[in-house]
């Protein structure tokens, strides 16, 4: 059986759905819960993602206990108050006011992990970060098939990785990758909400793309 090939239709309606995939801030959640086929369907968006060597190096815990996402919730806290510290001026005060988790508001965490491999893995004997560079493609799966679900994502990385490791009770040599806050949304904005606030701007392809090399420096 050949591959597929996608009408001009479909490419574009992917393009759309990159086009307004967002990062969901916990003040945008509703408190609704979100049945298990949704979920089932984003877990099985992630375990299409292309993996180094087909070896599929994630593994999910899915939290939907109030206790442990306190737990959670107050790691987030702590390394917050730490990464407030970083910025400055106004930059400090415009931080403050940002919503930057929904661990509460979500009927639904996933937290997502890279197992490593007790083997050789094809294609990661030189570059061992690819296995985790693997997850992430599953975690952009994720996001990708929530959206077009009409779900909202947003990823915490503002927590303690080990705190959350020993909170999930995850096997040691596992690295946690992505802490996800998953659930329906009051809206979605038309743009990324960083670049609204103008915490940053877009970049231009063309400003980050070159020809056979970088240039030589002046």
């Amino acid at each position: 059986m050949s591959g597929k090939n996608f009408t001009s239709v479909e490419q574009e309606l992917l393009k759309e759905i990159m086009l307004h995939r967002r990062d969901v801030r916990g003040n945008k959640f509703l408190k609704k819960e979100v049945p298990d086929e949704i979920i089932e369907k984003i877990l099985l968006a992630a375990s299409l993602a292309p993996s180094v060597g087909f070896s599929q190096p994630w593994e999910f815990v899915i939290v939907r206990d109030n206790n442990t996402k306190n737990l959670i919730a107050d790691s987030f806290e702590l390394e917050n108050k730490k990464a407030e510290g970083m910025f400055f001026d106004e930059k400090r005060a415009a931080y403050a006011k940002l919503k930057l988790e929904g661990i509460h508001e979500t009927p639904i965490n996933i937290a997502v992990f890279y197992k490593p491999s007790v083997k050789p893995v094809l294609g990661q004997t030189t570059m061992k970060e690819a296995g985790e560079y693997s997850v992430v493609c599953a975690v952009q799966n994720m996001w990708l098939m929530a959206r077009a679900l009409n779900i909202g994502m947003g990823w915490v990385s503002i927590v303690d990785p080990e705190a959350v490791k020993e909170i999930l009770k995850s096997p040691p040599e596992n690295k946690l990758i992505a802490y996800l806050c998953i659930g329906y949304v009051k809206e979605f904005l038309d743009g990324p909400e960083l670049e609204k606030l103008n915490w940053e701007t877009r970049k231009l392809v063309s400003a980050v793309v070159y020809q056979n090399s970088y240039p030589k420096e002046k």
